[in-house]
């Protein structure tokens, strides 16, 4: 017993070092120091009373009768003293995000939020969810699956829209475009908790399904996400949302895809049959994700993310499309005009490196007028905002309090123009009764 005792102890305590100083080459092994990484860091109480149990399981047996189950005991203690590391990183979210906000916004962004956008500062934790970690749809919230927003030969796109039941609009929206390394995933995953938070607050958040590789070749998946924002631009008043205030979001290959759509705003080459749409969102918060196809800078650990491309994405080699690869990198897209953009990224990500991240943002911000905010979470794994946890929950009141400044920034022309045009800017702003889409399924 007092074996086996030691066994699972070291298991335990592998899981979080692997925390501190996760596998980033080579791919596979990268691969699997994320995952066990992800679900130690954001489940950090989870793993602590798993331990907990075990080791009085075992100290109840009798594992103690021998030197070896001492020495279990001894790692075990050590595993708990780490993890309370990892609570304590997750702490220092808040700080980071603020200081973030700082640095972009300046001193006294909370000033600019009006008191109704009710974006806090201190935000409450909610406890159920995190000892529940799973991001339930609150009675608030209003879901309509599955609209149909573009179609063609054998495919079909759909979208969930999240809003207030009792919101009346028009509200500023959301885009959440979900990742999954481009060949997979789907809208029913990924930016939950943020989508949630913010249908709470009234916003009207709506989740995007795209095509994938390898069935479908980059930019197939640009395409998609253009025809998701005229679905916005012609529809948005139908579910209470604001279609000239949208923000677009994403996690990893979703925060590629939503850069990129940040960056390449009323491009004809990428809506073909409807150039006339306005395609620009009014900012842009990219979570832990990808932005130079060509790692110009010789960031990446491997050839993980090059194979992946050219075998899957994009389908041909990069010494063979350069033009292509460097199109699709938002880097390459950094320009004048770029919108408002939050990049966050963990700093110990294990598959994408944290500091290609640093670079795009250092090269928005040599570029653009607009604000870039940068927050380099610590302790973060990559996708470590699917869960509902103590990090997350930070993060999310951070991106609130961005997105609260973006918004009241965008809302003091109307005031000014309501002064003197009253008539015209009042039924501008007037709040509207939601009406349903009859092609989507409300929950």
């Amino acid at each position: 017993m007092a074996w086996l005792f030691l066994v699972a102890a070291t298991i335990g305590c592998l899981f979080t070092l692997n925390t501190y100083w996760p596998v980033r080459r080579p791919a596979v092994l990268a691969g699997i120091s994320f995952f066990a990484g992800w679900l130690t860091t954001e489940l950090a109480f989870h793993h602590f009373a798993w331990q907990l149990l075990m080791t009085l399981l075992f100290v109840a047996t009798g594992a103690l009768h021998s030197w070896p189950g001492w020495l279990a005991l001894g790692v075990t203690l050590l595993s708990w003293a780490l993890l309370y590391g990892c609570y304590r990183r997750a702490v220092r979210t808040e700080s980071v995000v603020h200081e973030a906000l700082v640095e972009a916004l300046g001193d006294g962004y909370e000033k600019r939020i009006p008191p109704g956008l009710g974006a806090r500062l201190a935000p409450r934790l909610n406890w159920r969810e995190l000892l529940i970690p799973i991001p339930f749809l609150h009675p608030d919230i209003e879901r309509i699956r599955d609209i149909v927003y573009t179609e063609g030969p054998g495919y079909r796109m759909k979208l969930d829209v999240y809003r207030p039941r009792a919101a009346r609009g028009p509200l500023p929206t959301l885009l959440q475009i979900h990742g999954g390394a481009w060949i997979m995933g789907s809208k029913n995953e990924q930016g939950l908790p943020l989508v949630m938070h913010l249908a709470r607050r009234g916003w009207v958040c709506i989740s995007v399904n795209y095509r994938l590789a390898p069935r479908a070749t980059f930019p197939a998946q640009l395409f998609d996400l253009k025809q998701a924002l005229r679905f916005v631009r012609e529809h948005a008043k139908d579910y209470g949302a604001d279609p000239n205030f949208v923000i677009v979001t994403g996690g990893s290959a979703g925060g590629h895809l939503a850069s990129l759509l940040a960056l390449s705003a009323n491009e004809p080459e990428y809506q073909p049959g409807f150039e006339e749409v306005d395609t620009s969102v009014q900012g842009c918060v990219a979570f832990y994700g990808v932005y130079d196809f060509t790692d110009r800078r010789g960031f990446w650990p491997h050839k993980g993310l090059a194979r992946l491309l050219e075998r899957t994405v994009m389908k041909v080699p990069l010494l063979e499309a350069k033009d292509a690869y460097e199109k699709a990198s938002p880097l390459s897209r950094v320009n004048t005009h770029a919108p408002p953009f939050f990049v966050i990224h963990g700093d110990s990500d294990s598959l994408v490196p944290v500091r290609q991240a640093r670079h795009f943002a250092e090269a928005l911000r040599e570029v653009t007028q607009a604000p870039v905010a940068y927050a380099e979470i610590p302790g973060a794994q990559h996708a470590f905002e699917i869960f509902p946890s103590l990090r997350t929950s930070f993060v999310v009141h951070g991106v609130e309090r961005f997105l609260a400044v973006l918004y009241a920034d965008y809302l003091k022309p109307k005031t000014t123009v309501m002064a003197t045009h009253p008539v015209g800017v009042e039924t501008a702003v007037r709040p509207l009764e939601l009406a349903v889409e009859p092609s989507g399924e409300r929950q």
